[in-house]
């Protein structure tokens, strides 16, 4: 079975460093036989949760605007690549809205008890790729805890994450091969028939080496 391969880019900025290695990671999934797609949100009209509780009663966000079509090609995924620049120590505002907006999910999986997929559950993973102009690794933890609780109820398994720090610049990316280098084989791996690790793979690499870490 072919697998299908959704590739998210929540930059608002076309191009840059997020949208570079996302594009290597669906072109590491394809060369490994899956169909990609991608999804810029930066591009699309998608308002914030309004907290109506609307989905607390049906399982559905009532809100109509792009974030359906989202929803709808997230839920025929059978592979997810999410990626996003840090600011201010965490997601995008275009990733958070998406995320945000997630909650009626949630409400289906915890407080209505309904199955995310009729027919029972699916082999569905998901690969993290963020990157930021802070040379500090501190900036990944609400990325990585953001990321864990949102595919929890979007039935995604963490599988892995790229984490770039130090790099800023549009384009900037391009002058560092092993982030490139990895991110195709993070996309290869994602699709590849294998177990799912007990953790996420967390490859984390700095575009500034004589950069201090924090």
């Amino acid at each position: 079975m072919t697998l299908n391969v959704l590739g998210i880019s929540a930059s608002p900025r076309a191009g840059g460093n997020t949208d570079i290695l996302l594009a290597e990671a669906l072109r590491g999934a394809e060369t490994a036989g899956a169909e990609v797609e991608s999804v810029f949100l930066r591009g699309l009209s998608i308002g914030p949760c309004t907290e109506c509780y609307a989905c607390a009663q049906t399982g559905r966000c009532r809100i109509e605007d792009d974030y359906q079509k989202v929803f709808a090609k997230m839920l025929e995924a059978d592979r997810l690549v999410f990626a996003t620049p840090v600011f201010f120590m965490s997601v995008s505002a275009q990733a958070k809205l998406l995320i945000d907006r997630c909650q009626c999910l949630w409400s289906r999986k915890y407080l209505l008890k309904q199955p995310l997929f009729p027919d029972g559950p699916r082999d569905r993973r998901a690969l993290v790729i963020a990157v930021g102009g802070s040379a500090s690794r501190k900036m990944f933890d609400s990325v990585r805890l953001t990321m864990k609780y949102f595919f929890d109820a979007a039935g995604f398994d963490y599988f892995a994450n790229l984490f770039v720090s130090g790099v800023d610049a549009a384009g900037a990316v391009r002058t560092h091969p092993q982030a490139l280098t990895e991110a195709l084989r993070l996309g290869r791996a994602l699709v590849a028939e294998a177990a799912m690790p007990p953790q996420p793979e967390t490859v984390e690499l700095s575009g500034s080496p004589d950069s201090p870490r924090a």
